[in-house]
């Protein structure tokens, strides 16, 4: 998995841990106030707010944990290091946010907030030691998700194959990459090829049927015997008499007034 695949499981989890944050803080308002009904609603929002305020910064030190050591990656003593001073660092900086939010809205509503003595810091670690657990699992689960897709899609993307054409130059079949035609050129009942390796084969087809087959590979018509292909255009060259040519490697075609809409597709392939 990539740096954007990491970023995606980043911000998948981070979005879907803080929406968890989130609809557990909202429960506690509503279970706080049904349990003590002469509760100041006032008390329980902001303190169950600064609480989710201040959970994506400490989630984040998750997600760096889990990067240095993935549970099932790592040798046990490291992950049991790391993740301790995680848990740790997580709990820690959750708690310093919510105090500094909670002194700053309660002082603004004219009242004090005090977190007491550093002896209230092992409740609070036990709720965020769950919730630490709850997101290197999350991101675990998203990285291996990630990860699964990328091995189904991978063989899909290894034998997909260029699209090809076969041109029946007599008895010959030659198979070529849609890629490697440059332009064909009407030549009475047949068409010419221009290959990008110089060859010039024939085929007896007319130039709209073979326009109908190549154009939804990037084929344009620009004049009445040429069909060129716009990924393989390099210059677009004006001409005293209006029309212009168009430069294909070593093949030129004309584009033809009579054919405004190549010229305008063209140019915007440029």
């Amino acid at each position: 998995m990539g740096t954007s695949g990491e970023r995606r499981v980043l911000w998948q989890g981070l979005t879907a841990l803080s929406a968890y944050v989130l609809l557990l803080n909202t429960v506690n308002i509503f279970s706080i106030l049904r349990d003590a009904p002469g509760t100041d609603p006032v008390v329980p929002v902001v303190l169950e707010i600064t609480s989710f305020l201040a959970a994506p910064p400490a989630i984040l030190v998750g997600w760096f944990a889990f990067r240095l050591a993935p549970p099932d990656r790592t040798p046990i003593w490291r992950s049991l290091l790391v993740h301790a001073v995680g848990a740790v660092t997580l709990s820690a900086l959750h708690v310093s946010l919510f105090v500094i939010l909670r002194k700053l809205v309660f002082g603004a509503l004219g009242r004090s907030y005090e977190f007491g003595s550093l002896a209230n810091f092992p409740y609070e670690f036990r709720k965020d030691l769950v919730g630490y657990a709850v997101g290197v699992a999350t991101f675990w689960a998203l990285t291996r998700l990630a990860e699964r897709n990328d091995t189904a899609r991978a063989p899909a993307e290894a034998t997909q194959e260029p699209p090809r054409f076969d041109i029946r130059d007599g008895a010959k079949l030659i198979r070529t990459p849609v890629s490697e035609i440059l332009a064909a050129t009407s030549a009475g009942n047949y068409v010419e090829f221009h290959l990008a390796d110089g060859r010039r084969p024939m085929m007896r087809i007319s130039l709209s049927a073979l326009e109908a087959e190549l154009g939804p590979h990037g084929f344009v018509r620009t004049h009445r015997s040429w069909l060129v292909n716009a990924g393989q255009v390099r210059e677009l060259r004006p001409e005293s008499s209006g029309d212009y040519r168009v430069v294909l490697g070593p093949v030129e075609a004309p584009i033809s007034r009579r054919f405004p809409e190549a010229l305008s597709r063209l140019r915007a392939g440029l």
